[in-house]
Parts: structure tokens; C-alpha cells; sequence
């Protein structure tokens, strides 16, 4: 499934508007109906504790059973054991519980990956954000060994494009996104043996809109394509998502779909670990997930960063799981 194209010149948030000059002529396929779902019960990767239940309320939610009713095979693969805070040293304060949350993002890797060679979807459930450096190593692993890229699409209210040295507060769930494009504790940036897991030019950020000040510039040197919150209002959702596949589709096997929680206003999901106001709207996320549906080239997603102890009788589990059934082809009619 690789190109015999080069893809277009990087662009930054400053020319979010441009378009790729060609499409490739790879044809694309449609991945399986064969679903694994994986829990990461980490809180390690933030100060705010919680969001080691979100597995559990996402799964009280039905979420196996309501993709089960779209047709879906459903196998749940339980949960990667997580040590807990009061048991794990913090280790460099730079870079918290990196030891231990690379250990962890080994094993789910290891998982993804395996899932991914069967040609199966893998659906993982955070957890804070940090689990992403795991699942994306796994699916850009299996691709990588066929001489394949993937494209990534990251919807947060945050940049989690830190490294040690910017980050204010050390908190791996911060970092993430850098470490995939291959910046930041190099426990976690060689995850895999390889570095990037993604190119810059393959990846979107949408929904930002609360950046740290040395991350901004991080962000603007990438070269990845970024939608702020402006963008959103300014292009309408079905712009930014079209402008979006076109990007991490253009030259990949498909695309791994990141969704933190805290991407979507709180006045939808509050119940989610570092929530900030003026996110997505009900319909602008739903909206992504289902242009995300049409497109037949999502090859695994996440959704991160719930906290049920900040959520009202689950309501935010509950959203989540409408997200995931969105983005795997459920329709309005």
C-alpha cells in the first residue's frame, strides 16, 4: 500500500488552508469487521487521579455491546496492569513514571500490533494520554515492517507536544504527541526500536486551544498541521475534517484516531481529567467521527483522559461510547 507519489511539502498552522497539489494512486482498503478492545487504566502520566477508571466506566457504558449490534466482532482483550502511584518510584521529575509508563506502553504495543497483523481494529481505552505512545507504536510498527506509513489524528485541547525541558509540570500526559513524532524520554521515543512512529506531515491536531508557551514553538517548527479552536469556528468542522483525511490519507496505509475527552467542551463531557472551556460541540465531534466512518481508512482508535470521579452518572462514558460507535459507521439513517 505504498505510494509511488511524494507527499506535499510540510505546512504548518499557518497555512492550515493549502491542499495537497495530488492525491496518490494507492488504492486503499477497508479494514475488518473484527474489533479488539484493550484497557490502560493509567493515572500515572497526570497530577489529577481518576483516570484509571475510565476503561471500566467506558465498558459499564455497553460499549461491546452497541458495536456488537452495528455488526461488529468484539473481542475484549482486558486490561494492561498498571502499578499503581503509591507503589511506583516518580522517578527524573522532568519526565514522571516514565519508566513505568514505558513499561506499560511496551505491552500494549505489544498488543496492538498483534492486532493489527490479524487485520483486526484495535480500540484502546485510557487512561491518561501518554497510553497513545503505545497504541501508535503498535500500529505503526506493523506497518513499518511493510514498508508503510500511517497517518494520525489527534483531537485534544492540548498540544501534548512537550518535551522534559518545556514541559511546567512533568506530567507525561503532556508529551505524548512529541514523543511520537520523536522528541522527549528516549524510554519512550524508541518504544518499538524505531523513531518517529509518525511524520509530521502525517499528522493533525484538531480542537487545540490551551498550548504551554515553549510548546507553542514545538508545535510550529513540527511541520504537522494544526486546527485550533479559531480554525473550527472560522472553517466549520466539515472543512477541517475534510481538510484533515486528506492529510494523514494522503500516502499511508490509513490512520490511527486519537480522541481525548478534553478536546470536547465541558458543557458535553465533563467528566474528564484537564477540561477547558470553549471545546467541540456535540454535533462538531460527532460530525468528525462520522466523516472519520466514511472515509474506510481508520486502522485503530483511542479515547483518553476520562475521569468518572469528575463525571455525573457516567454521562461522559456514555458520550464516549456514541463517539466510537460515530466513527465505526453508525448513522443517523
Amino acid at each position: 500500500m505504498k505510494t509511488t507519489k511524494k507527499p506535499p511539502a510540510k505546512r504548518t498552522t499557518r497555512h492550515a488552508a493549502a491542499k495537497p497539489s495530488a492525491k496518490p494512486a494507492a488504492k486503499k482498503h477497508e479494514p475488518g469487521r473484527e474489533i479488539d478492545l484493550f484497557g490502560v487504566p493509567m493515572d500515572l502520566g497526570g497530577s489529577r487521579r481518576g483516570t484509571d477508571m475510565g476503561p471500566s466506566a467506558i465498558r459499564i457504558a455497553g460499549l461491546e455491546e452497541k458495536l456488537e449490534q452495528l455488526g461488529y466482532d468484539v473481542r475484549d482483550g482486558g486490561d494492561i496492569h498498571v502499578e499503581s502511584r503509591e507503589t511506583t518510584r516518580q522517578g527524573e521529575a522532568k519526565a514522571k513514571f516514565s519508566p513505568e509508563i514505558a513499561r506499560c506502553c511496551e505491552q500494549l504495543r505489544k498488543k496492538v500490533q498483534a492486532s493489527v497483523a490479524k487485520g483486526h481494529r484495535p480500540i484502546v481505552l485510557g487512561g491518561d494520554h501518554s497510553i497513545a505512545i503505545g497504541t501508535v507504536a503498535g500500529v505503526a510498527g506493523h506497518f513499518r515492517a511493510k514498508g508503510a506509513s500511517i497517518g494520525l489524528i489527534w483531537v485534544d485541547a492540548h498540544g501534548d507536544m512537550n518535551s522534559p525541558d518545556t514541559s511546567p509540570t512533568g506530567n507525561v500526559h503532556g508529551m505524548p504527541l512529541g514523543v511520537l513524532l520523536g522528541y522527549g524520554p528516549p524510554e519512550l521515543v524508541k518504544l518499538g526500536g524505531f523513531a518517529p512512529k509518525v511524520k509530521p506531515e502525517h499528522t493533525v491536531l484538531i480542537g487545540i486551544r490551551d498550548l504551554d508557551v515553549g510548546e507553542k514553538e514545538l508545535i510550529k517548527k513540527s511541520g504537522a498541521l494544526v486546527f485550533t479552536m479559531k480554525e473550527v469556528d472560522q472553517f466549520g468542522m466539515s472543512e477541517v475534517a475534510r481538510r484533515a483525511l486528506e492529510r494523514v490519507t494522503y500516502g499511508t496505509a490509513g490512520f490511527h484516531l486519537s480522541v481525548d475527552l478534553d478536546g470536547v467542551d465541558p458543557m458535553v463531557a465533563p467528566g474528564v481529567a484537564t477540561a477547558v472551556n470553549g471545546g467541540l460541540n456535540f454535533r462538531e465531534t460527532h460530525l468528525l467521527m462520522e466523516l472519520v466512518a466514511d472515509s474506510k481508512q481508520m486502522l485503530s482508535m483511542e479515547v483518553v483522559e476520562l475521569n468518572p470521579v469528575l463525571d455525573t452518572r457516567n454521562r461522559t462514558a456514555e458520550f464516549a461510547v456514541g463517539l466510537m460507535l460515530s466513527a465505526f459507521g453508525r448513522r443517523i439513517l
